[in-house]
């Protein structure tokens, strides 16, 4: 029984871990965005074009965690060995 308690476990803390960091992305990005088209004045962009960089920053957060899972440790989404 230990072993499922373990197993599961590990799995919370990894899908806690990945979506902190996918959340934490869309933020950064959403905000890295709204600075450079407003008060930056880098380029023009709406609301709906700045969340929909942030979507897809955040979206290739997720997709590099899934990796990390593969290729790192099993309840980590970083790639970093000992994360």
């Amino acid at each position: 029984m230990s072993n499922v308690t373990t197993i599961t476990k590990t799995a919370q803390t990894y899908a806690k871990d990945l979506a902190e960091r996918v959340v934490w992305t869309f933020l950064t990005a959403a905000g890295a965005v709204a600075l450079a088209a407003g008060p930056g004045d880098m380029f023009s962009a709406s609301l709906w074009e700045t969340v929909g960089a942030a979507g897809i920053a955040a979206v290739g957060s997720l997709l590099k965690g899934l990796f990390a899972k593969v290729v790192g440790e099993k309840n980590s989404a970083s790639t970093a060995s000992g994360v």
